[in-house]
């Protein structure tokens, strides 16, 4: 929920509400009935596979193509009607591929974006600081790296304070500090209570930074929720790597034959196995009453990965 509302905003109205959202272009469903509510102040993640619909759903959100059928609201107002336009200043939006005036400088850029935004053109050199531009705010544009570029980018899209963000692959090109920043940024944002909507082909940078996703494909929500949650739905089995003593392993092998373990593979003291879920506690039970005889035990859970395949496949 959004920590500080604005005047006029219902806090209980979601940030972003589609019913039935369609958009069909000849015989090509791009959007094909979603059904989406992201809350205030939620970092929402939507991810699926090429041709998905990913970047035709955001056009839709953001008013820059209009639906067939269905109802589209962002903080309660319908996209596309005249009173868009207000909530639309109100909106930061990242594309993926952004393009941007070689010849002029990033403060300048800034700058014009701020005025085509109707954005405070002060903010722009503290804006720039934020996403780590401020040493390059007078160097041309052209002579900025990949990441730097993508950083302006963002820096553009957090003109006029937004209280929704979309950002359409936002790390493209950038190096792991600057990712690590990126997110400890959008931590900061949430805890604003600005709502983002993320896309990223990156599923290991999501899984840990994102409260809930959507899964899209071929024009539809093929899950939605947490990321535990859609593990828990999937039931995908755990992975248990054992670190047994060298004295010990034949005890170790013995504990885990009558449990349903899968996969099981030994180098030395070290075995893999996979289990379902809902065995994990009766292999722990098991392999706790060796005592010393076990020196360790990792479960991992799914890679978000592995549940975007489960349900995208």
């Amino acid at each position: 929920m959004e920590s500080n509302p604005r005047p006029g905003v219902d806090p209980l109205v979601p940030a972003i509400a589609l019913l039935g959202a369609v958009k069909h272009y000849g015989a090509v469903r791009a959007v094909d009935g979603v059904d989406l509510e992201v809350r205030r102040g939620e970092v929402f993640g939507l991810i699926g596979r090429n041709g998905a619909g990913k970047s035709t759903l955001f056009k839709m959100m953001l008013g820059l193509v209009k639906a067939d059928a269905g109802s589209l609201l962002i903080q309660g107002s319908p996209v596309n009607e005249r009173s868009f336009r207000s909530v639309r200043r109100g909106i930061g939006y990242l594309p993926e591929n952004i393009v941007l005036y070689d010849n002029l400088s990033g403060l300048e850029t800034m700058r014009y974006f701020a005025r085509l935004k109707g954005a405070p053109v002060d903010q722009c050199e503290a804006t720039l600081t934020r996403v780590g531009l401020s040493d390059a705010a007078r160097r041309a544009v052209r002579e900025y790296s990949k990441g730097m570029r993508q950083r302006l980018g963002f820096a553009q899209a957090l003109l006029g304070s937004p209280r929704v963000l979309f950002l359409d692959e936002p790390t493209t090109g950038l190096d792991p500090a600057a990712i690590r920043s990126f997110y400890q940024t959008l931590r900061q944002l949430r805890d604003e209570g600005v709502t983002m909507i993320i896309t990223s082909h990156i599923l290991a940078e999501l899984q840990e930074r994102v409260d809930r996703l959507a899964i899209l494909s071929a024009g539809r929500v093929q899950a939605l929720g947490s990321v535990q949650e859609l593990r828990e739905r999937m039931a995908l089995p755990l992975k248990l790597e054992v670190l047994a003593e060298a004295s010990s392993v034949s005890a170790v092998q013995a504990a885990l034959a009558p449990l349903p373990v899968g996969d099981l593979r030994w180098q030395g003291p070290r075995s893999q196995a996979s289990c379902p879920r809902d065995a994990k506690m009766a292999v722990l039970t098991a392999l706790a009453v060796l005592g010393s005889a076990v020196r360790d035990v990792v479960v991992h859970e799914p890679s978000l990965e592995d549940v975007f395949f489960g349900f995208a496949d």
